[in-house]
């Protein structure tokens, strides 16, 4: 069974343009954090030495701060991904929902 509301909002134009426009960002934005994570965790596996460089004259390696990337470059991601869902992607949302419900 299906929900005529539903088909609806699956029909509606702005519904197609908000798929066309979502879709693809989270694909993009997985790929690259897929890139960055893998990455890192290969840089482990295959370039310890790399990773164990110190840096200046303490003990704190290189893998440190490129570690500390990886999780500033999720943060950043995410805060850029929940930007474009507030501002574009939950007025399309709301305007969806404003023409079906009439």
């Amino acid at each position: 069974m299906s929900d005529p509301v539903v088909e609806k909002i699956q029909r509606h134009p702005k519904y197609q343009e908000l798929r066309a426009r979502r879709n693809p960002l989270g694909v993009v934005l997985t790929i690259l954090m897929l890139v960055v994570y893998f990455g890192y965790i290969g840089l482990i596996a295959f370039d310890k030495a790399f990773l164990a460089k110190p840096i200046g004259a303490g003990v704190t390696t290189l893998g440190v701060p490129i570690g500390m990337g990886v999780i500033l470059f999720t943060i950043a991601i995410t805060v850029y991904y929940v930007r474009i869902a507030n501002n574009k992607f939950d007025a399309l949302t709301e305007e969806i929902l404003k023409d079906v419900t009439k």
